[in-house]
C-alpha cells in the first residue's frame, strides 16, 4: 500500500507563522502536526509514503528523513492547481493494482486505519460539521456515497470529506484523475479530489464511509488553539520548575527556560524557548521563541520571536481611569 500526503499548501490563514515555515511544520504539544500525522500510521502495513510539497518543501524533507524510517519520496507540486492535481502527481509513482490510502497532511486524526483497511472496501472518512460550506460534503444513498460537491453555497448535507480516503486499487483513481486533468474539468478555479471521485462513482464504483470523530483541523489560528488542547490533554503529567507555578496540561522541552512565571493551561512551548516574568495560558510558543514580562492568552508566538512587555506599579485613587499602552 501507497500512503499519499499532500501538504504543499500555503497556509495563507496562518500568516504570519508560515511566511518562514510550512503550515505542517507548525507546531503542537511537542512536534509539528505532520509529526502527529505520520505517528498515525505506525502499525501499518507500508510500502512507502509519499509527499506532494510545494513551499519551503525542503524543510519537509529534512523533517521526514530525520524522524521517521519508513521509505518516502518527494513530488514537487511547481503550481497549486488543486487537490485533486497533487493528488495526480503522487499516483505517477503507484503500482498497478496497488492500494492507496490518502491522509491531508494538516489535519489531524484520531480513528482505527487499521480497520478500515481490513474491511477492503473504497472508502471516504467523514464527519458531520457545522459549516459545510468550507469542506466537500457527501450525500449517501443506500449506504454508499451518491454525490460529493466540492464547498457548496447551498449545502444538502453536513457530511463533511476529513481528508481521509482508501482504495483498494490507484488504477481508477489515477484515470479519473487524469480526465478531469486532460478535460480541464474544475471546480473554483482547480481540479478538485471530489470531482475525479464523483467521475468513479458515475462509473460505478461504491464508496463507503466511515466517521473520523476524532478529525482536528489546523487551517485557522483558532481551530490550531484547539487542536493544541486537545493534544495536550492527553498528557498526564507536566515538569515542575523551581520558582514557577505550571498548570497542566502543558508541553514543556528540557531545554526550554522558566523564570518566576506562570505557565498553563493548555501551553506548548518549543525547543529552547525563553519565558521570563510572564503569564502564558492556551497559548502555542515556538522554538527558539522569547517571551518576557507578559501577560499572553490564545496567543501564537512563531520561531526565533520575541515578545517583550512591562509590568506597572501604580497607585490609582478612588473614581479613576488609567489606560495602559
Amino acid at each position: 500500500m501507497k500512503v499519499i500526503i499532500p501538504v504543499a499548501g500555503i497556509g495563507s490563514r496562518l500568516r504570519p507563522l508560515t511566511h518562514t515555515a510550512p503550515k505542517v511544520l507548525l507546531h503542537m504539544a511537542g512536534k509539528p502536526i505532520l509529526g502527529h500525522v505520520l505517528d498515525g500510521l505506525k502499525g501499518l502495513k507500508i510500502d512507502g509514503v509519499i509527499f506532494v510539497i510545494g513551499f519551503m518543501g525542503e524543510k519537509i524533507i529534512d523533517y521526514v528523513r530525520k524522524n521517521y524510517k519508513f521509505k518516502s519520496s518527494f513530488i514537487r507540486q511547481k503550481e497549486l492547481k488543486g487537490l485533486g492535481y497533487a493528488v495526480y502527481l503522487a499516483t505517477r509513482s503507484v503500482k498497478k493494482g496497488e492500494p492507496v490510502l490518502i491522509i491531508l497532511g494538516d489535519t489531524v486524526f484520531e480513528m482505527n486505519l487499521k480497520q478500515v483497511i481490513k474491511e477492503n472496501y473504497d472508502a471516504l472518512g467523514i464527519k458531520e460539521v457545522d459549516d459545510p460550506k468550507r469542506f466537500g460534503i457527501v450525500e449517501l444513498k443506500n449506504g454508499y456515497a451518491s454525490r460529493l460537491i466540492e464547498k457548496p453555497d447551498r449545502p444538502t448535507s453536513k457530511k463533511a470529506l476529513v481528508g481521509v480516503y482508501y482504495f483498494r486499487s490507484g488504477d481508477l483513481l489515477k484515470k479519473a484523475l487524469g480526465e478531469i486533468i486532460n478535460e480541464g474539468i474544475r471546480t473554483k478555479g482547480e481540479y478538485q479530489l471530489t470531482d475525479a471521485l464523483q467521475l468513479m462513482i458515475d462509473k460505478g464504483v461504491k464508496f463507503r464511509t466511515f466517521d473520523v470523530d476524532g478529525w482536528f483541523d489546523c487551517g485557522k489560528p483558532e481551530t490550531l488553539l484547539e487542536t493544541n488542547r486537545h493534544l495536550l490533554s492527553k498528557i498526564k503529567k507536566s515538569r515542575d520548575i523551581n520558582g514557577s507555578v505550571i498548570i497542566p496540561p502543558v508541553y514543556l522541552p528540557k531545554n526550554c527556560l522558566v523564570e518566576k512565571s506562570v505557565i498553563g493551561p493548555f501551553v506548548s512551548v518549543g525547543e529552547c524557548a525563553v519565558i521570563r516574568n510572564s503569564f502564558i495560558k492556551n497559548s502555542i510558543l515556538g522554538e527558539k521563541s522569547e517571551v518576557c514580562h507578559c501577560l499572553l492568552d490564545s496567543s501564537l508566538v512563531g520561531n526565533n520571536s520575541r515578545v517583550l512587555g512591562k509590568f506597572q506599579k501604580l497607585y490609582v485613587g478612588d473614581s479613576s481611569e488609567v489606560g495602559l499602552d
